[in-house]
């Protein structure tokens, strides 16, 4: 099989047990660090989140311990069924798994309080555009939060040429009219930026 080949539509490998497995690996802890990451988001009870790339959900799930609501956005519908083997495991009804386009999410408008993309930004078609669509989804004082790998060789994450450089990202968030307001540096291999509407 070709290189170009090995990866469907969105580079998600074919095998899709081992991409799974992959993204929920418990050595992942050690260096994405979920709790931290929780803890910085600043997620509140009663408020709704969402999660964009959510994959299995390995951050859905765990938002969903702390709000009223997170819609959890794939556009793979494969691993949504995944993911609704863990939400009804988990036992939390609070997830509603969302197929998404690639370039709409698909969520509604002023919905969420807290919108949370993970290594994903990569993936879409026209990130401007993507950040605008998603702006159009934040209740008035929402954040987007990005988080991804630095465009550098890491142990871990896609080849440096599918990484988002963090200065190519901001001038994407400008130029969708966010700006950044805080950023987190505990996360050894990606950066942490949180944005909201200029």
């Amino acid at each position: 099989m070709g290189h170009e080949h090995a990866h469907g539509k969105h580079r998600n490998p074919e095998d899709l047990d081992s991409y799974i497995a992959k993204m929920e690996d418990p050595d992942r802890s050690a260096w994405q660090k979920p709790d931290e990451v929780l803890r910085a988001l600043g997620l509140a009870p009663g408020q709704v989140a969402c999660d964009i790339g959510a994959g299995p959900g390995y951050f859905a799930l765990r938002m969903a311990r702390i709000a009223a609501q997170v819609f959890a956005v794939d556009v793979e519908p494969r691993i949504l069924q995944a993911l609704q083997k863990r939400v009804a495991k988990s036992g939390l009804r609070n997830v509603t798994p969302v197929l998404g386009l690639d370039d709409d999410p698909l969520i509604p408008e002023r919905a969420c309080d807290l919108i949370l993309v993970v290594d994903t930004y990569h993936h879409f078609p026209d990130g401007q555009a993507y950040l605008r669509r998603l702006t159009r989804s934040l209740e008035a004082d929402g954040r987007i939060v990005n988080i991804d790998y630095h465009r550098r060789e890491l142990p871990v994450g896609p080849p440096v040429e599918q990484k988002v450089a963090r200065d190519d990202f901001l001038r994407d968030v400008r130029e969708a009219g966010l700006q950044l307001v805080e950023e987190h540096d505990f996360l050894p291999y990606q950066y942490f930026l949180v944005l909201r509407p200029r």
